[in-house]
């Protein structure tokens, strides 16, 4: 079942175009990796899918299945997010805050899903530390259990593996392949480490979405190693760690 579709669909900032051409869909249950250089467009195709901004052009069409508060969403780590004045164990409390209602408290079930979030990325000690007063990569992995804990079907990230270090990207694949396989939960996830979202993507329900200002290649992992886009840009990868 297509949880999302997108038929040529244009996003874009006051009328500006960004991206153009978007022809795709997302199973249920699916992992989609969105790649590209900077600039190309994929924080904001995480933005048009949350709903933050309007098509331009084209359709975005969303299952039933897709509800706001059954999703969790990582975005790019900003000045306000790393200054926050709470706990961590708050800061990922919150992450439940779309399924409260009209309920003033949290429940004892939304601080259970919290305690498990914080023990799933091993920062279960940090729950009684001031957000703001931890090192990036845990600021990092304290956001990503904020979305883990909010996320009951979909899961969008935003360069989850940016300032952690290639034993904790490790670590965090694992964790995500996991969530995808045992929990059927569907992820969206945008990320600069090319070869580890491509292996992320080679599953029988991965896929890989290449942009550049417009849609170059959606398709399997495999497909895309084969691809034009796909040679090019891992090759350059390559090149630029040599």
């Amino acid at each position: 079942m297509n949880l999302l579709t997108c038929e040529n669909l244009s996003l874009g900032y006051d009328g500006t175009v960004v991206l153009q051409g978007l022809s795709f869909s997302v199973e249920t249950g699916e992992r989609l990796c969105v790649v590209g250089e900077n600039g190309s467009g994929k924080s904001t195709l995480l933005r048009g899918l949350l709903g933050l901004m309007p098509p331009l052009g084209g359709v975005l069409r969303k299952s039933p299945g897709f509800r706001a508060r059954e999703t969790g969403y990582l975005p790019q780590e900003s000045a306000v997010q790393k200054d926050f004045p709470a706990a961590v164990f708050e800061v990922v409390l919150s992450g439940r805050q779309n399924r409260r209602g009209l309920r003033p408290f949290y429940t004892k079930k939304d601080k259970a899903a919290a305690s498990e979030a914080l023990g799933m990325l091993d920062v279960a000690d940090l729950g009684k530390s001031c957000f703001r007063e931890l090192s990036g990569g845990q600021r990092r992995r304290v956001l990503l259990a904020r979305a883990l804990c909010a996320a009951e079907k979909f899961l969008l990230l935003d360069e989850p593996a940016a300032g952690l270090d290639p034993i904790v990207q490790g670590d965090l694949y694992r964790l995500l392949d996991s969530i995808n396989r045992e929990k059927g939960i569907t992820v969206i996830m945008v990320s600069h480490d090319i070869e580890g979202a491509v292996k992320f993507a080679e599953t029988r329900t991965g896929r890989i979405l290449h942009l550049a200002g417009r849609q170059l290649f959606f398709g399997s992992a495999g497909e895309y190693r084969e691809s034009d886009p796909g040679r090019q840009f891992l090759g350059k990868t390559v090149l630029g760690k040599g």
